[in-house]
């Protein structure tokens, strides 16, 4: 355990407990670790990128990263919270670059994103490891796993984007777990996507420090980040983050990008879903982002270290949207539940049903490019002339092995009826 220097930035970064101090990881053992020796044998073999590591520096004997606002003190052998990024002499090395949990070929809508190329499939996928500690995390099983070798599916930049132009996808996410501990992966598949055409998707909490902020969102197209909650005690006690970067976040990619992006508010009921706070939030991102960017209020259900709450009420996501609403959020969801109406996108002008979603499917759409075609209203988003039908498949797919000029061999899905997945 290091305490971060008094009067750095990783104030933010402080652990919030008792100490305030910063936790760092002891390597596991051999056979669990991706060392030094292991990325440059694996390299020299093709399989993993040589990606180069930034925002870290020395402080005496160790390594400081200042990639999100943790930055976190990594002694020499020793990994930082989220697990993935470690101190291999004296540098700072991604131990799961080039490597991910699996590919999956999802809905958009799933991501979720309303309002960008809506009913497109998307090539999904994660690594490992994270860099807040959610006690509700619905993804644990990825993003709080220490198994390094679990990351079987290995793939460049090049052949990640040609699996995409392979299986129709229009765009890319890094999501399963957040990919701003993996950024420097990330960027480099953005990099090939945006030379083809393919848009690039993040699904994250935001918690990136203002130095990688602006090279990492500078090659995404679209994000869904996720506002947990509106209060620094939340944060601190369920997150073992802080509030206020997130929020910075979110200021950040409306008033100094073009990257479209959403917000999700996952509800727990008793922890964040007082009607206040609700109403303090909505009235925030109407004054700070803007009342065209949608919020998806989403059902907890119990899982993690968080097994003894009920699953979210129904009710309560349609109270969150009526509160949103009524604070002028123009466009407001609620997920996790089946609704088809609350779902749906509807004109903020004449009210009329532009986009009807049963679950991840389309039905009815009413846009004509980007405006509704009652009454000429533009519905804010990313919107092409004819919006996909892909519907709601969720289709799992394995990248073929990469050969020494890093082009994928193969593409397939590992799941025997594919014909669904020729329809694009």
């Amino acid at each position: 355990m290091t305490l971060p220097t008094a009067g750095q930035r990783g104030d933010w970064g402080r652990s919030p407990g008792k100490t305030g101090m910063q936790e760092t990881r002891q390597l596991p053992t051999a056979g669990r670790f991706i060392g030094k020796s292991q990325v440059l044998s694996d390299k020299r073999k093709g399989l993993l990128m040589a990606v180069e590591t930034r925002w870290w520096h020395t402080e005496s004997n160790t390594v400081v990263c200042t990639l999100c606002p943790r930055e976190c003190h990594i002694q020499n052998g020793s990994r930082g919270f989220c697990f993935v990024r470690a101190n291999v002499d004296s540098k700072l090395e991604l131990t799961t670059d080039g490597r991910s949990s699996g590919f999956c070929i999802d809905p958009i809508e799933k991501k979720p994103l309303n309002h960008f190329l809506p009913g497109t499939p998307i090539l999904s996928f994660g690594t490992a490891g994270c860099n807040l500690g959610c006690k509700f995390c619905q993804n644990w099983d990825i993003s709080k796993s220490r198994e390094m070798d679990r990351l079987a599916d290995e793939a460049s930049p090049q052949a990640i984007i040609k699996a995409a132009k392979q299986s129709g996808c229009r765009s890319v996410a890094f999501t399963y777990n957040d990919p701003i501990i993996w950024a420097e992966y990330a960027i480099e598949i953005a990099k090939v996507a945006r030379d083809h055409n393919i848009k690039t998707v993040a699904v994250t909490a935001g918690y990136i420090s203002p130095d990688a902020r602006e090279e990492f969102f500078q090659w995404i197209d679209a994000a869904n980040v996720d506002l947990k909650a509106f209060t620094e005690s939340f944060y601190r006690r369920l997150t073992q983050t802080h509030l206020q970067p997130v929020l910075d976040t979110l200021v950040y990619l409306k008033h100094e990008t073009d990257v479209w992006f959403e917000i999700t508010n996952l509800i727990i009921p008793g922890e964040n879903d007082s009607p206040q706070e609700l109403k303090q939030m909505c009235e925030w991102i109407v004054n700070k982002v803007g009342d065209d960017v949608p919020i998806h209020f989403t059902a907890f259900h119990p899982d993690f270290k968080m097994v003894d709450k009920p699953r979210t009420p129904h009710e309560t996501l349609l109270c969150a949207q009526r509160i949103a609403l009524d604070s002028g959020i123009k466009y407001a969801y609620v997920g996790n539940v089946y609704d088809k109406q609350n779902q749906s996108t509807y004109c903020p002008s004449c009210h009329a049903l532009v986009i009807e979603r049963d679950w991840y499917e389309l039905g009815e759409y009413h846009l004509d490019d980007s405006r509704c075609s009652q009454c000429g209203q533009t519905i804010p988003g990313v919107f092409e002339a004819r919006h996909g039908n892909w519907g709601r498949k969720r289709i799992p797919i394995t990248i073929g092995q990469v050969d020494a000029n890093r082009e994928a061999i193969s593409c397939h899905s590992s799941q025997q009826d594919t014909a669904e997945s020729k329809g694009f």
